[in-house]
C-alpha cells in the first residue's frame, strides 16, 4: 500500500512512498527487500577485510557465508514467529513466508553468532577474533536495511509532536490531503539507523584500528546496539512480545549489561596486564 510521508517541522512536504520497487513476471520487488540485500551485500564486503585483517583466508570467510546468510535468515524469522503478538499462522507455508513480510534482527544475531561459534569450533579458528570479524559488518547492514522499514512506512514509534516527527496517512488517487490526514509518530527506524551510524564509525575508527583484546570489537558491538535498541524499542508501537514485555528491548537491556560489563572487565584486565608488563622492562 502507497503512503504519504510528511516531516513538517522539518520543512520537508508530503510525498508519496510506494513499498513496490517494480514487477517482475507477475510479483512484485520490493523496496525492503532490495534494501536489506544492499546492506547484506556492503557488510559482506566490510567482513572479507576483516577476516583478511585477523589472518582469516579467503576460504575460511567463504565458508562461514554459505552457512551464515541463510541460518541467519531462518533464525530472524523464527524470532519474529515466536514472539510475534498477534500469530496468524495456520499453516507451515505462514510460518516460512519471509516474502509476507516479519523477521526480528535479533534473531538473525543470535543465529549469525551461533553459526559463527560453531564454524569456529569445528575449524579450529578463534572464537573472539571471528565475532570480531563479523560484529561491525552487522552494524552496516543495520544502518541501511532500516530504510526499508522506511520504504513500508513501519516499524515507527508513538504519536508525538517532536519537530522531526515523521507523518503518516494512506495515499489514495485523486484526494486532496491536509494536514489534519496525518498522523504523527517517533521515525524509530531513524533513530536506530543514526544510532548504528554513530556506533560504527566509533567501533571502525576507535576499537577496530586500535583493539587490544579479542572480542572487543565483537563486545563493543552487543553493548552498544543493545543499549539503543532497548531505548527505541520503548518508543515503538508494533513490538514482538514475551509476558506481556516488549522481547527486544528486554534482550537489548540484558546484552549491554552483560557484555557491557565484560568490555569493562577486560578492558581493565588489559590495562593491569599492560602497566605490569611496563614495569617489568
Amino acid at each position: 500500500m502507497k503512503h504519504l510521508i510528511s516531516f513538517p517541522g522539518l520543512n520537508i512536504d508530503p510525498f508519496v512512498l510506494d513499498p513496490v520497487a517494480f514487477n517482475l513476471f507477475g510479483r512484485d520487488v520490493m523496496w525492503y527487500g532490495i534494501i536489506i540485500c544492499v546492506g547484506m551485500l556492503l557488510a559482506l564486503l566490510y567482513a572479507s577485510r576483516l577476516f583478511k585483517k585477523e589472518g582469516f583466508s579467503e576460504d575460511d570467510f567463504f565458508n562461514l557465508v554459505v552457512f551464515l546468510i541463510p541460518i541467519s535468515v531462518i533464525s530472524a524469522r523464527l524470532y519474529y514467529v515466536i514472539f510475534d503478538p498477534t500469530p496468524n499462522y495456520n499453516s507451515f507455508l505462514d510460518v516460512i513466508a519471509i516474502w509476507r513480510g516479519g523477521i526480528g534482527i535479533y534473531g538473525a544475531v543470535i543465529g549469525g553468532a551461533i553459526t559463527a561459534v560453531i564454524f569456529a569450533k569445528v575449524t579450529k579458528k578463534s572464537v573472539p577474533k571471528l565475532l570480531d570479524c563479523l560484529a561491525p559488518a552487522v552494524m552496516i547492514g543495520q544502518i541501511i536495511g532500516r530504510w526499508g522499514n522506511f520504504m513500508n512506512a513501519e516499524a515507527h514509534g508513538g504519536i508525538t509532536e517532536l519537530p522531526w516527527r515523521m507523518g503518516i496517512a494512506p495515499y489514495y488517487e485523486g484526494v486532496n490531503y491536509s494536514s489534519d490526514f496525518f498522523v504523527y509518530y517517533h521515525p524509530t527506524f531513524l533513530y536506530e539507523s543514526l544510532w548504528n551510524l554513530l556506533g560504527f564509525l566509533i567501533i571502525h575508527f576507535f576499537v577496530v584500528r586500535n583493539k587490544k583484546f579479542d572480542g572487543q570489537t565483537s563486545l563493543s558491538y552487543l553493548s552498544w546496539y543493545g543499549l539503543g535498541r532497548g531505548f527505541i524499542e520503548l518508543l515503538r508501537t508494533d513490538s514482538l512480545e514475551i509476558f506481556g514485555l516488549k522481547v527486544s528491548a528486554l534482550v537489548g537491556f540484558l546484552s549491554a549489561i552483560i557484555f557491557g560489563s565484560l568490555l569493562l572487565i577486560n578492558i581493565i584486565k588489559t590495562k593491569k596486564k599492560e602497566k605490569k608488563n611496563g614495569s617489568n622492562t
